[in-house]
């Protein structure tokens, strides 16, 4: 099955050129289309929900309100219902806040070792008062960045968090616009916090799939700071924590992320689980209870483990097609992958029909630098099922001489012509 890359691509009529002609997609591809046609799954589209095949022919639902399976090495989404629609995410949200720490500790501006004072404001609106989720730290003392981070992470400290919050920006709302600024940068178009914590606030919006991006970015960006959503157990003071996330005590290869639950949220789960070397990360918001959410993001990651496998269709650097460059030295310029090219699509059924198509904007013009991210591979089925690998430009493109440009120019007006 493929694995595969999603990055957004215009649509825009005007500035997008797909193209279909056989010359773009190397021969080796279209081979590859046909043999793998077998192996691709059926997946239904109803709205912006998606209701996956099972192997033994019946449909895979969950009860979750909002869900989505993603594939973790490349992005791709192997399982969506109504991932798309903001709503409030209780404490998963403290992943921005764990981000936007990890950030500043990569960057060297924090320290683990640098200690934050647990103010008056973090004690009652997180701590013991509050009868909240809480790590107990006592009004008025320091705690380390280290100790901050397993308290978030396995206890889901809401006085931790805040700490946080006001230890890196003055105050918990400057620290959200922080945390909203960064979701941006991240390409997370929606989600919006008005708080650290995740606690109820109008301001507080995220959906499925935003939170699983988040959890990828984590995983992939902070790999010496991941290890802590592993750890079942922190004792801080005479406080013995363990770890929230219930698929840390079941057996499917789990090491993250995180819970939460508002009587307005339901009960919610983000996690990731290994399993011979794939990665899979799992959101379900909005379940009835405790259980609910532990069996629902068990029965997705299970499903995803056994339902999909990876081929590799091309290796790193390898050409897949051509783009054409207008007004430039040459005509086309190659394109392959950042690495090796691997897709996932699930096993079942068999016989669906696969097509590839090559979608960058046009008119492309130079210069263009090897290296430029100009391009997207989209491959889909009959069914439904999608993957997009993005496409760089292998050789640089300079701008031609006038005679060139001027034909180029011409032509070009031609073809919109026709297009009207």
């Amino acid at each position: 099955m493929f694995v595969c890359r999603q990055f957004d691509v215009e649509r825009t009529p005007t500035v997008v050129m797909i193209l279909r002609s056989k010359f773009i997609l190397n021969s080796r591809l279209r081979i590859l289309l046909v043999l793998l046609a077998s192996l691709t799954p059926l997946l239904v589209f109803i709205g912006s929900s998606v209701v996956a095949v099972a192997q033994d022919g019946s449909a895979f639902t969950s009860k979750a309100q909002h869900a989505i399976l993603m594939d973790a090495a490349t992005g791709a989404v192997l399982f969506q219902s109504r991932a798309d629609e903001l709503t409030p995410p209780a404490s998963m949200s403290k992943l921005m806040t764990l981000a936007v720490l990890f950030k500043a500790i990569k960057d060297g501006k924090i320290q683990t070792s640098d200690e934050f004072v647990m103010s008056e404001n973090a004690w009652r609106t997180g701590g013991a008062p509050s009868r909240t989720a809480s790590m107990f730290v006592p009004i008025n003392t320091k705690a380390s960045v280290d100790e901050l981070i397993q308290g978030i992470a396995v206890q889901s400290g809401n006085d931790a968090a805040i700490a946080v919050a006001e230890g890196m920006s003055g105050t918990e709302a400057a620290f959200a616009r922080l945390m909203t600024q960064e979701a941006r940068r991240l390409g997370m178009t929606q989600s919006t916090f008005g708080n650290a914590t995740g606690l109820p606030n109008p301001k507080q919006l995220m959906t499925a799939r935003e939170i699983a991006i988040l959890a990828r970015h984590i995983i992939l960006e902070y790999p010496k700071q991941y290890p802590v959503f592993a750890q079942k157990e922190f004792l801080y003071r005479k406080h013995k924590f363990y770890n929230r996330n219930p698929l840390l005590f079941i057996n499917i290869g789990a090491d993250g992320l995180k819970t939460g639950y508002t009587s307005e949220a339901g009960y919610g789960l983000v996690g990731s689980a290994v399993q011979e070397g794939k990665r899979l990360i799992v959101v379900v918001m909005g379940l009835e209870n405790e259980n609910q959410r532990r069996d629902e993001a068990a029965k997705l990651l299970n499903w995803g483990f056994r339902s999909f496998s990876t081929v590799r269709v091309f290796d790193d650097g390898e050409v897949v097609g051509h783009a054409r460059v207008w007004g430039g030295q040459t005509m086309y310029v190659p394109l392959a992958g950042d690495g090796d090219i691997t897709l996932s699509l699930p096993k079942f059924p068999a016989n669906q029909r696969l097509s590839a198509e090559i979608v960058y904007k046009a008119p492309l013009k130079p210069p263009v630098k090897k290296g430029d991210n100009v391009a997207t591979l989209k491959i889909s089925s009959t069914t439904g099922a999608q993957a997009e690998v993005p496409l760089f430009a292998t050789e640089n493109v300079e701008k031609a001489g006038i005679v060139r440009q001027g034909l180029d120019s011409l032509v070009l007006m031609a073809l919109r012509r026709l297009a009207l």
